[in-house]
C-alpha cells in the first residue's frame, strides 16, 4: 500500500501540487514519514511531518511550510485537521488506516484543498466505504497476494474459560525463541465497562501469575512518547517476550518474530480491528496463531467471531461485515447500519446496479452540472433533499 501511494504522492508533487497523509496514530504517521522520505527524498521532494506532540516552535515551523507551499508531502495525523494547517495548493489526500477516520474527519481534510483526489488505504473497508465501489464513484485497487516469505495465520475462537489454550501456546512460542501480543480494549477499569479487563491490571496479572518466568511489557496509548518507544524497542530486539497491549498496535507495529495474537473481550471489537490485529503476527517465515477470546453469545456477535475464523481475505471479511451490519449512508456520516435510502441489493441486483452505474457516469460525462433543461428538475430535487451531504457522496 505504502509503494502505491508514493508513487501517487510523486505524481502529485512532479505536478506541482501539495499532497497530504493522514494516518491514525503518531506512532504510523512516524513510521510514513521515514518511509516516505527514503523513497521520494532521492527525487529531490521533501517530506514533512505534522503531529499533536510536537514542540511548538516545531509545529509553527512545519505550518509555515505548508501555508507556503514549500512542504511537497505533508505526512500527520489528526493535527492535519487542525485550523492553523492551511496548504497552498493540495491535489491528493492519501487516508492510511481510513477504517480509524470518520466521515467528517475525512471530509476535512479534502475541504483544505480545491477537489483534490482522493486515495484511501486499508485491509478492511467499513460498510460504507465497501457500498461506494458498488453504488458511488470509488474506484477499487485489490492488493490481493501475500507478501513474500509471509504465512497465513491460523485463527480460534475461544470461550474465556479456555484461556489457558492461549497461554499454552504463548509458552510455547517462547520456547522456540518467538513472542506475542495479549490484546486488551481498554487502558483503565471503566464502571461502564466492568466486565472488561484493563491493559494495566492484566499486565499486573499475567506478569505475576501467569508468566512470571517471563519478561512480560505494557504499551498503551497515554503513556509518555518516550515509554511507548521504550518498549517497542524492546520488544522489537526480544528483550520483551510477552506484550501486553490496547489497540495502539492495531496499526504500524512490524515485529516479524512475533507469531501468537491473544485478543481479549474479541467480542468488543470490530471486524476490521480484529483484522488488523491479526495481522500484526505472522510476518515473517514462521506461521501465526491468533486467538479470540470472548463470549461469543448468539446473533451478530458469533457472526462476526465466526466470519474471523473462516477467513483471512480483508476483502471477504469487509463484505462479511457489509452483510452484518449494513452500509450505513453514502450521503451521510454513519458508515454502517441500515440506510436511509433504499438501493438494490448489493449480491442480488449486482448486474442492475452496474448498468445504472454505467447509465449515470453517461449521463455526466455529458452534462456534469446537469444543468441541460430535461436534467435541472433532478438537480434541484437533489439539492432539496440532501442539501450540503451532498458532498459528503466523494468521501471514500
Amino acid at each position: 500500500k505504502t509503494a502505491v501511494a508514493a508513487v501517487a504522492l510523486r505524481l502529485a508533487a512532479d505536478a506541482g501540487y501539495q499532497a497530504a497523509v493522514m494516518a491514525p496514530t503518531e506512532l504510523l504517521a512516524e513510521q510514513h514519514a521515514r518511509t516516505l522520505e527514503g523513497l521520494l527524498e532521492p527525487a529531490g521532494i521533501e517530506v514533512t511531518l505534522v503531529r499533536g506532540r510536537q514542540r511548538p516552535a516545531a509545529r509553527r515551523e512545519a505550518a509555515d511550510l505548508v501555508a507556503r507551499g514549500e512542504a511537497a508531502v505533508v505526512v500527520g495525523t489528526h493535527a492535519l485537521l487542525e485550523e492553523a494547517v492551511r496548504f497552498r495548493r493540495l491535489g491528493l489526500v492519501v487516508v492510511d488506516e481510513q477504517h480509524r477516520f470518520g466521515v467528517r474527519q475525512r471530509a476535512a481534510l479534502l475541504a483544505k484543498g480545491h477537489r483534490p483526489d482522493l486515495l484511501v488505504m486499508t485491509a478492511t473497508p467499513i460498510p460504507r466505504t465497501l457500498a461506494m465501489t458498488a453504488y458511488g464513484d470509488l474506484e477499487v485497487s485489490l492488493l490481493d497476494a501475500l507478501p513474500p516469505g509471509r504465512q497465513p495465520v491460523e485463527t480460534r475462537v475461544l470461550a474465556p474459560e479456555a484461556i489457558e489454550v492461549a497461554w499454552q501456546a504463548i509458552r510455547e512460542a517462547v520456547a522456540s525463541g518467538r513472542q506475542a501480543y495479549v490484546v486488551y480494549p481498554l487502558v483503565d477499569a471503566s464502571e461502564r465497562l466492568e466486565a472488561v479487563a484493563a491493559a494495566t491490571e492484566a499486565h499486573r496479572h499475567l506478569d505475576q501469575a501467569v508468566f512470571p518466568d517471563l519478561e512480560v511489557g505494557l504499551l498503551h496509548g497515554r503513556l509518555p512518547a518516550e515509554e511507548k518507544a521504550r518498549v517497542m524497542e524492546a520488544f522489537a530486539a526480544a528483550r520483551v517476550q510477552v506484550l501486553v497491549a490496547t489497540t495502539v498496535v492495531e496499526v504500524g507495529i512490524d515485529v516479524p518474530n512475533a507469531t501468537v495474537m491473544v485478543v481479549q473481550h474479541a467480542e468488543r471489537f470490530g471486524l476490521a480491528q480484529l483484522h488488523q490485529l491479526r495481522g500484526r503476527v505472522g510476518r515473517g517465515r514462521a506461521p501465526g496463531r491468533c486467538f479470540l477470546v470472548g463470549e461469543a453469545g448468539g446473533g451478530r456477535v458469533a457472526a462476526r467471531l465466526a466470519v474471523m475464523e473462516q477467513s483471512s481475505d480483508g476483502f471477504e471479511i469487509a463484505e462479511a461485515d457489509l452483510r452484518i451490519r449494513g452500509p450505513g449512508e453514502l450521503l451521510g456520516t454513519r458508515q454502517s447500519g441500515l440506510p436511509d435510502l433504499a438501493f438494490g441489493h448489493l449480491v442480488f441486483d449486482r448486474d442492475l446496479l452496474l448498468l445504472a452505474r454505467r447509465d449515470a457516469r453517461a449521463l455526466l460525462e455529458r452534462d456534469p452540472e446537469l444543468s441541460r433543461p430535461e436534467h435541472r428538475a433532478t438537480a434541484e430535487e437533489l439539492r432539496r433533499r440532501w442539501q450540503d451531504r451532498l458532498r459528503l457522496g466523494r468521501v471514500g
